[in-house]
């Protein structure tokens, strides 16, 4: 049994031996074939440099983006702006006031109507004085400035003038009159002859009303 083994074994390594060597002398023997034509790799493309400035912070969720130009440097710095003055808000306009309406202006006369009184002989005499023309009353000599009327807008209707009043003894025969003397200036009133009256101590005298005629002819002096 054992001897029948040892056989089969020999046999098969004898059968082993003899492919071995038919194999290499085959391949010894076939005809040499030329060798096939390298095929050139294909061009890469140029990778794409991305300057430092552009590239992307690698992270978890950094996502890729396009190389982007870098801008070229100013070669002088823009000058500074100065700034725009604020603007003052637009005042509204103003209303002009209402103009107060005019007072009614005084009815002027030309001339005044005055009586005068002797406190010594309690004659009295009434006369017209033109504005601005002096007349004698014995030793008074009555200059009349203005004589004028209310106004309708006023409280009480009354006639006021201003008045002179000079004292001047006359001239006698062959004398030259002494110089006058001034006793009373001030405003008369028509309807209050004591609110400014004429102190003398032999005369009195006040006024009437003022007018606009002249008078007939000027009071005779006594």
């Amino acid at each position: 049994m054992t001897i029948r083994r040892s056989l089969t074994g020999v046999a098969t390594l004898a059968l082993a031996v003899s492919l071995a060597g038919g194999g290499a002398w085959a391949l010894q023997n076939a005809p040499q074939q030329p060798p096939a034509a390298q095929t050139p790799p294909a061009a890469q493309p140029a990778p794409i440099v991305v300057p430092a400035q552009s590239r992307p912070v690698p992270g978890p969720q950094a996502a890729p983006t396009t190389a982007q130009p870098t801008p070229a440097p100013t070669t002088a710095a823009s000058a500074p702006t100065a700034p725009t003055p604020a603007q003052p808000a637009a005042k509204p306009a103003a209303t002009p006031p209402a103009k107060p309406a005019e007072p009614v202006k005084r009815a002027r006369s030309s001339v005044a109507i005055i009586q005068a009184l002797d406190k010594v002989t309690t004659e009295t005499m009434k006369f017209e004085a033109p504005v601005g023309q002096p007349i004698r009353y014995k030793t008074l000599v009555f200059t009349v400035r203005a004589c004028e009327t209310t106004a309708p807008d006023e409280d009480a209707p009354d006639s006021v003038a201003y008045v002179t009043v000079d004292t001047q003894p006359k001239a006698l025969p062959g004398r030259v009159a002494p110089p006058g003397r001034q006793i009373y200036k001030g405003w008369m009133y028509a309807n209050a002859p004591g609110l400014n009256p004429l102190q003398h101590p032999v005369y009195d005298a006040w006024l009437i009303a003022c007018k606009t005629s002249a008078p007939a002819a000027p009071a005779a002096s006594r």
